[in-house]
Formats: C-alpha cells, sequence, structure tokens
C-alpha cells in the first residue's frame, strides 16, 4: 500500500474556518501509554504546528491482568482529553480526526470508556486497526527515509504494542509498504512482567528473547542481508529517550533528536547501563525522569531484539508518528474538499 496517508484519512467538523486562516487541524493519538495532540494550519506543501500536548495517562496500566481499563486510569486519560478539548476550542479546529490503539483494542469496557470520553470531553475517539497505527506512524516518519537506499525497516515501539513494517523507498513517490506485522508487546506490558526496578542480566536476556521469538517468523521473510542492507528508522519514545541519554542532554529537545542517528554499539551501551540502575537512578536522567524510568527498558529489550534480527549497524530517530501521519491525511482532505490553497 502507498503510504501518502491519505486513504486511511478521515475529517470531522470541530469548529469554523476562518476565511483569514484557512483551516485548522487536529490529530489526536490515545495509546497505551501516551495521550498526544497536535494542532497545525496548512502551510507550504506541509503543515505548521501551532499548539501542542503530550501526557503520560498509563491507559493501558493493569490492562494484561484484568483485560479491563481501571477506573484511575480512565479519569487520569479523560482528564488529559479535557486540556486536548480546550486547546482545539480555543484554536478553532475545523478538521479533526482522533484514534486510540492497542490499549482500546484490547480492552472489554472501552465501549463504555469511549462514551465516557465522549459525553465529558465532546471528543469522538476511533479505534484504529494495528495496520492502521503502522501506516499512520509510518506515514508520519518516512520524510527522514533515505531515497537512495531501496529497502527500510520501519518501527514503532508503543505501550502495548510493536508495529514493523517492511518498505520499498523510491525516488519522487511515496514509500511502499509491503509487509507489515503488529505484536501485543510493548513497554506497559513488559514492564508490568519483568519488574521496574534494577533488571537482573538473566531477565533482560529473557525480554530480548521473548520479543525476537515473536518477531523472527517476520525477519525470515523480510530478511537483512549484507548486499541489499536496509535502512532502518524507529519512531517511538523508547528511540527518541536512547538518543537523549546518549547525547546526555540537560533536557529534551526535538529539534536535536529528530533525524539523529543512533549506532548499534550505543544502543547497547546504553541500554544496559540503564538495565542496571534502580528506578530512582533512571528517574534522575533528564531525558528520562520519574514518568518513563520503569518503562523505559523494556522498551530498550524490544529495541535489541530488532537490532538482533535486522544488523544494519545504526537506526534513525524519528521524533513524528501516528499524528503527523493523520495530519497528512487531512491536508489532503482539506485540499480535496475545500480548495484551500496553503500560503508558501
Amino acid at each position: 500500500m502507498a503510504m501518502d496517508g491519505s486513504a486511511a484519512a478521515r475529517w470531522r467538523g470541530g469548529g469554523r474556518d476562518r476565511e483569514d486562516a484557512g483551516p485548522v487541524l487536529a490529530a489526536l493519538d490515545l495509546g497505551t501509554n501516551n495521550c498526544r495532540l497536535l494542532v497545525a494550519r496548512p502551510e507550504g506543501n506541509g503543515f505548521r504546528v501551532i499548539d501542542a500536548f503530550s501526557r503520560i495517562v498509563r491507559l493501558g496500566e493493569g490492562l494484561s491482568a484484568s483485560s479491563c481499563l481501571s477506573e484511575a486510569a480512565m479519569e487520569r486519560t479523560v482528564e488529559a482529553l479535557r486540556v486536548c478539548a480546550a486547546k482545539m476550542r480555543r484554536r478553532q479546529v475545523s478538521h479533526a480526526r482522533y484514534v486510540a490503539t492497542e490499549a482500546c483494542r484490547q480492552a472489554r469496557n472501552c465501549a463504555a470508556f469511549l462514551a465516557r470520553v465522549r459525553d465529558e470531553t465532546g471528543i469522538e475517539i476511533e479505534i484504529i486497526s494495528t495496520q492502521e497505527e503502522a501506516e499512520l506512524a509510518f506515514a508520519g516518519c518516512w520524510p527522514l527515509l533515505d531515497r537512495a537506499r531501496k529497502r527500510a525497516l520501519v518501527f514503532d515501539i508503543g505501550g502495548g504494542s510493536t508495529e514493523l513494517g517492511w518498505l520499498e523507498v523510491a525516488q519522487g513517490t511515496s514509500p511502499t509498504m509491503v509487509g507489515w506485522l503488529s505484536v501485543p508487546l510493548g513497554v506497559v506490558p513488559l514492564s508490568e512482567r519483568y519488574g521496574s526496578g534494577r533488571i537482573e542480566e538473566a531477565d533482560y536476556a529473557a525480554m530480548v528473547a521473548a520479543v525476537r521469538e515473536r518477531m523472527a517468523p517476520f525477519a525470515a521473510l523480510h530478511r537483512w542481508t549484507a548486499d541489499a542492507a536496509p535502512q532502518m528508522l524507529g519512531t517511538s519514545g523508547t528511540v527518541t529517550t536512547l538518543a537523549g541519554v546518549h547525547m546526555n542532554l540537560a533536557r529534551y529537545d526535538r529539534s536535536v533528536v529528530d533525524g539523529s542517528y543512533l549506532d548499534f554499539d550505543d544502543i547497547r551501551r546504553v541500554s544496559r547501563s540503564l538495565a542496571a540502575m534502580d528506578f530512582d537512578e533512571r528517574a534522575a536522567l533528564a531525558c528520562i525522569g520519574s514518568e518513563r524510568a520503569d518503562l523505559v527498558v523494556a522498551g530498550c529489550a524490544i529495541l535489541e531484539a530488532i537490532c538482533e534480527l535486522w544488523p544494519c549497524g545504526r537506526v534513525r530517530v524519528a521524533d513524528r508518528g501516528v499524528r503527523e501521519g493523520i495530519l497528512n491525511g487531512l491536508l489532503e482532505v482539506t485540499r480535496r474538499e475545500t480548495g484551500f490553497t496553503p500560503p508558501q
């Protein structure tokens, strides 16, 4: 499937268009761990972000044990969504799409939760499939791909699942996803299984092995070979966090991290160092903090499994994903439906 983001795009009216400014677009991604919003205006061949919001809500906390969203997790999430709704009203959003992923796909009480969200915030969230999640995430970050290299492995390590895509890349056209895999192993269930403190070497190796086993059939179909090695692109909090830690940033800086590279040797070194730390030691690191300190090691294990199966040598880091993919789709919709030509 060609990944221009337009096939999956939908739009809803969320406010009035202002004739002097044109459409205002919003993309909301409710994941197992995070609630993220981007608000943007069309500009040139893309968009310009005018507002954003991100909060760790841990919607999927305890889900693997109970199969239901907990009351505390739902309350945290609804509160975050109230903030999103207020931002969109203030920005007079005209075209929007709101999606939910793995936690809502799994939870038995998700229908009741989404009805509560609609009633309390006015936001009507749709649950998307694993394939569409992958398509949106990869469409959001494919501008970082090297068009001179014909193949790419792109991955998204999420809170509840991990998506992999095998892409064919060519000059002058959008990449085409010729294979994809979603495994229900994300940072939340792995952390709940193996713990959040200091991780023993044997437990860390067991995490890596568990992930590698689930991904091995896909790796056999889409193999790394020395004469046709794919480029690797990662979009997730795991890779952006590791990049920030590796660079020893005093505070996280998207402008520095997005588009940077991580060598596999550095990934292994930083990952093993983080696994050997306790919760407080990780929390003290500027690019991790207390909200991510119990989840980052599980993400490292998933990343190491990917690196072992596809030994490309380095991964490019993308601080972008589903929301940007949604916005790209909404751009196509606004141009088609309104005839609006954005300023250059």
